[in-house]
């Protein structure tokens, strides 16, 4: 027997939830690491930007900007890393507003990346969402 196929709008899912893309932009320029973490929203239709600018594994900047797919797709460096589900976005989000109080004065180089590993979804077998 078939099972017929799914389409939800070319979206992609994970356990049911819709997930997102997320895109990342790392260089360097004077001493300074700029890393940039950006999520694809479509309510409202937009790219939200995380900024980390490190210095000798300090974080010493960190802001969001939030701008248009268009303006988006003109950015230079920017390449897709993975989705993420909203939850998951959330939990980054806040995730990044304890260590940016916590790394003002600390090297925080492992809590930064184990922090961007929270937006890349564990592939589920199926029944176990």
């Amino acid at each position: 027997e078939e099972v017929p196929s799914q389409t939800f709008d070319n979206k992609d899912y994970f356990c049911g939830k819709e997930t997102f893309p997320v895109y990342e932009s790392v260089f360097t320029e004077e001493g300074e690491t700029i890393r940039k973490i950006a999520v694809e929203t479509e309510k409202p239709p937009q790219i939200e930007i995380h900024v980390w600018t490190i210095r000798k594994g300090i974080l010493r900047h960190f802001y969001v900007e939030k701008v248009s797919k268009r303006e988006f797709e003109e950015l230079p460096y920017f390449k897709q890393i993975t989705r993420t589900t909203l939850s998951q976005w959330k939990i980054f989000s806040e995730g990044e507003a304890q260590i940016s109080q916590m790394c003002e004065s600390r090297v925080c180089r492992t809590e930064l990346e184990d922090l961007v590993k929270v937006l890349y979804l564990e592939k589920s077998e199926k029944g176990h969402c």
